[in-house]
């Protein structure tokens, strides 16, 4: 790829940030999910960032299984930019877990965006209290190759329960909730930022329940994954959810290939945190989007071009955020 030139606009929206790019700048393609997520309204609302702001550049959000699709992508080239749990990022660095064998040292972080809440939704009128209650039962557990099965499989490991206690289903986020909705399955597994437009629209149509985890519960999560950490559900996010549930936490991560160039991922990180309103104005996860939270959450290193960013901005630097 060139090296491509900053140059910032003096037009009347001084705030907002321009930058033109050569005219043989590439087409820039962003990994998102399914639509029924979160990534899909956030990868589109930065890529409109994108087409508004860098001249010359044109980005696209495209839809995908997720995570560990989302991986592959980055490593083969295929994508420029991708959203993706942490979880999933970090084994795809260190080549561990579902990436034994496979490992993607090419893997660079512009930022954290938000975190997802691991969801578990059954209808009101079910038995199931507990994930101890799903044994026997039939489970969504994601999309194959998304980030919320290998995030349900993490959390159900840890706390006892395997595959073969009940019978899972590998279904999108728009799929679980339909599944839901017609009894064909019992529950289902989300790993999204909340509120996800799926849940919403199912708790639109059908009385359901979002079942809390026990601290002892989140504490051998944990244990299982070092990237989860305590989320509390607030009551009234969804219709019917009167008290707020317990359940666990992964930031997302925005990463790119470390041979993106190095201007380039500048500009896009530069834009990112200094146009948040508008992503902000897409999809309220984004109010997590500071530099902060890249700072505490982001579990591989940061690509030179962010981290020039973050030096400029005086942001505090943890080592293992250095390539």
């Amino acid at each position: 790829m060139k090296t491509l030139r900053s140059l910032y606009a003096t037009a009347a929206a001084a705030s907002m940030l321009a930058v033109a790019l050569p005219a043989s700048a590439q087409q820039l393609s962003i990994a998102t999910g399914g639509t029924g997520g979160v990534y899909y309204p956030i990868g589109g609302g930065f890529a409109e960032m994108i087409n508004n702001h860098i001249e010359g550049a044109q980005a696209t959000a495209e839809v995908t299984g997720a995570s560990v699709e989302n991986m592959g992508l980055i490593m083969r080239g295929d994508a420029d930019l991708a959203l993706a749990l942490a979880d999933t990022v970090y084994q795809a660095y260190t080549g561990t877990d579902d990436f034994e064998g496979r490992q993607i040292e090419n893997t660079r972080a512009l930022a954290s965006v938000y975190p997802n809440a691991v969801q578990l939704v059954t209808l009101a009128e079910s038995d199931i209290e507990s994930i101890a209650d799903l044994a026997g039962k039939r489970v969504s557990v994601g999309a194959p190759g998304s980030g919320t099965e290998l995030n349900a499989r993490a959390l159900l490991e840890a706390n006892g329960i395997s595959y073969e206690d009940f019978t899972p289903q590998r279904l999108n986020f728009n799929e679980t909730a339909d599944a839901i909705r017609d009894g064909d399955i019992d529950a289902g597994f989300w790993s999204v930022g909340p509120p996800t437009s799926s849940i919403l629209n199912l708790a639109a149509t059908r009385d359901i329940r979002l079942i809390s985890l026990s601290d002892e519960e989140v504490a051998n999560a944990q244990e299982e994954e070092a990237v989860f950490a305590p989320y509390e559900l607030a009551a009234g996010m969804y219709d019917g959810m009167d008290e707020a549930v317990q359940t666990i936490g992964i930031p997302n991560v925005l990463v790119v290939n470390a041979d993106m160039d190095e201007e380039l991922a500048y500009q896009l990180t530069q834009l990112l945190f200094e146009n948040t309103d508008e992503l902000i104005a897409v999809h309220p996860a984004a109010n997590d989007t500071t530099v902060k939270f890249t700072m505490e959450s982001t579990p591989v290193p940061l690509h030179p071009g962010a981290l020039r960013y973050f030096e400029e901005v005086g942001a505090e630097i943890p080592d293992r955020l250095r390539p």
